[in-house]
């Protein structure tokens, strides 16, 4: 499912559908570190929470340094991630890592979207510029395991 984060009207409203995407993302490791059977998979992808954590917490420290009100936790879309990985359950590491992929992909396009916007907060470079890089490696360690197995 392509993300539509990034093309939202105005970056206060983009930035807090990223914020929402992240909250998604964390909670679709947690419930793949719970199923995956390989204990090296789910220590890499302890970390890359550890990375989503991150980032919602400098996402949050931009909105509230710009006075934008946002949410504390996950929205109503994280049924679209959870569901790929509870469906994943049933075939095992492989369609896992498969379904981690393609929400990293969302991840990638969502930061690609926002540092190519026109409105962006001067403040809000960096932070952007720093979790691509994050995503970037997600994508590409999770590509690379799911071929593996």
């Amino acid at each position: 499912m392509a993300t539509m984060v990034g093309t939202q009207h105005d970056f206060a409203s983009a930035t807090i559908s990223l914020l929402e995407l992240e909250y998604d993302a964390l909670e679709a490791y947690t419930k793949a570190i719970d199923k995956l059977e390989n204990n090296d998979y789910k220590n890499k992808l302890r970390e890359f929470a550890g990375d989503h954590e991150r980032h919602i917490r400098q996402l949050s420290m931009l909105l509230s340094m710009h006075k934008v009100d946002f949410a504390a936790g996950p929205d109503l879309k994280q049924w679209l991630t959870k569901g790929k990985v509870m469906l994943a359950d049933l075939v095992g590491d492989r369609t896992i890592l498969f379904a981690m992929f393609t929400n990293e992909i969302d991840t990638n396009k969502a930061y690609d979207s926002m540092l190519n916007r026109s409105d962006m907060w001067m403040e809000a470079h960096e932070i952007l510029t720093n979790a691509r890089e994050d995503e970037k490696k997600h994508k590409a360690w999770l590509e690379q395991h799911f071929r593996e197995t």
